[in-house]
């Protein structure tokens, strides 16, 4: 039997249907798979093999009932902000030790409604907040791929570092993720895999832990263009309990792959040609354009003007939506408690010990941003500049349907490269923010490698709702770019502490 962890979504589905493996002997692979690699990879912080093995006997008496539903019997991962009913979910911070959810988020009970096994529980930035998953109270991901000839520790991105970084390696078939302003994308394009932030308000934001309400996504990182579009297909959905979930239908997003980009309209910002851009994306981005224009699309130059306040913009909106959610953290309904001498020295200490340094850093600037006296000078500001984004987009799409750009600046880095200096931190969202602050779809694709020999990604951005154009267009970029798999699986042998922490003590339900 061939390595099953090496098999796509779509592959793992049709060999599930062929009845060539079944869904237990699949996540058996997984978790073996978790076993060996998590050690080194720190991309679980909790794995669940009671509760998944479970699942995957109940999907393989489906299969043989001819009963199978969409994901039947496919494990994924599940980032850890997402609540899970009767299993530990912590955002990755300390403030959140020990807190298990009573209840499902919207986006994870579509998933296994839809007959998926969960893995377990993956690592990200605390609250979602970093681009390099250095700032989990877990300790930070260390990406699959290497440096050609090196063997430092390179960052898999953030926030959804450990969704990367798992289904990079295998240990996955796809995972779940979140986005608030490139926390799909800038991870995806650092280690070769697919990465969807759909339109604001396709999926439920419901049962997710809030960084920024009117900036956080949900969508899912995988192997391929099509187990992305498989993945999304479930994840959506209406859901009356989420105010900004829109009511409209999910398409077959699997099925808009074959309708090919002849015809589709291209655009191209100039400006997201910044100073400081590596020749090598510059060239990747060249080479995008002539791929998609050899499928059949028009390329257009077209110009986006208020793309250089979106970063600020951002920072702004981001931090201050972020104070006033996690005001709820205090100490005293659930998660860290420390004990002081009153009510308000018992906030204080537990969110000093409960909160990182990254966290304090952006509580801060937003609670600075909102005060009085500053308000109208950042807050409004900021917003107004979000509504003239939006209308850059706005006017473009009479132009063009899909705009390309780069994902990320640069390849992934080291870790403590730019960790020191936030400022850069800040700066590898450069791309990806403008998509957030219109509330579009973007999608990142792998289209090469560096000349370090680590991944690179090209961004797509799309109309409202339309993410099936994206998948389109990502399908042409993925068929002329090929796929960027890793053949040196250096990680493997090391027993996992996590998945030993697991067995004995299990996180199921």
């Amino acid at each position: 039997m061939t390595d099953l962890t090496r098999l796509t979504l779509a592959e793992a589905r049709d060999g599930l249907k062929s009845k060539s493996f079944s869904a237990t002997e699949l996540t058996q692979a997984h978790l073996a798979a978790i076993d060996g690699a998590n050690a080194s990879l720190n991309a679980y912080v909790l794995v669940t093999p009671d509760h998944a093995l479970a699942q995957a006997k109940a999907a393989d008496a489906r299969i043989a009932k001819g009963d199978a539903r969409p994901l039947e019997g496919l494990p994924l991962g599940n980032k850890d902000l997402f609540c899970t009913e009767g299993i530990r979910t912590t955002a990755c911070s300390k403030i959140l030790d020990g807190f298990t959810p009573t209840y499902e988020s919207t986006v994870g009970a579509n998933l296994w409604n839809a007959g998926a096994v969960m893995l377990g529980k993956l690592n990200n930035d605390e609250f979602a907040m970093g681009s390099s998953n250095e700032t989990s109270a877990f300790g930070p991901v260390v990406s699959p791929w290497r440096r050609n000839g090196k063997q430092d520790k390179l960052v898999p991105g953030g926030s959804s570092g450990g969704s990367s970084a798992a289904v990079a390696a295998g240990l996955c078939l796809a995972a779940t993720a979140t986005d608030t302003g490139g926390s799909i994308r800038q991870p995806a394009a650092l280690t070769g895999t697919v990465g969807i932030k759909p339109t604001y308000g396709r999926c439920s934001r419901w049962g997710i832990a809030a960084f920024a309400s009117s900036l956080d996504q949900a969508g899912p990182i995988a192997k391929t263009v099509r187990d992305a579009a498989i993945m999304l297909g479930s994840m959506a959905s209406h859901d009356p309990k989420d105010t900004t979930s829109v009511d409209a239908p999910v398409p077959d997003y699997e099925a808009a792959l074959a309708k090919g980009v002849k015809g589709l309209r291209i655009g191209v910002p100039k400006e997201y040609r910044v100073e400081g851009m590596s020749k090598e994306i510059d060239a990747l981005w060249t080479k995008g354009i002539e791929w998609l224009k050899a499928a059949g699309a028009t390329i257009h130059d077209i110009s986006l003007p208020h793309t250089k306040y979106a970063l600020p913009a951002y920072y702004i909106v981001a931090p201050a939506e972020a104070s006033s959610n996690l005001a709820r953290y205090d100490g005293v309904r659930y998660g860290l408690r420390v004990p002081g001498r009153d009510v308000i020295d018992t906030y204080e200490n537990t969110r000093a010990a409960g909160f990182g340094k990254e966290v304090r850093r952006r509580i801060l600037i937003g609670t600075y941003v909102l005060s009085a006296g500053y308000y109208d000078a950042y807050y409004l500001k900021a917003q107004k500049v979000r509504t003239l984004i939006k209308r850059d987009f706005d006017n473009a799409w009479s132009d063009v349907d899909v705009v390309l750009t780069p994902t990320t600046p640069s390849p992934a880095f080291a870790f403590g490269e730019k960790t020191g200096d936030p400022l850069a931190m800040y700066l590898e969202d450069i791309f990806t923010v403008t998509v957030n602050m219109a509330g579009l779809p973007g999608l990142s694709v792998p289209a090469g490698l560096s000349s370090e020999g680590t991944p690179l990604g090209l961004q797509l951005i799309g109309k409202p709702f339309d993410e099936a154009t994206l998948f389109r267009a990502a399908q042409a970029i993925e068929d002329a770019a090929g796929r960027f798999t890793i053949d040196d699986r250096w990680w493997s042998g090391a027993a996992s502490p996590a998945a030993a922490s697991a067995k004995k003590k299990p996180g199921g339900k």
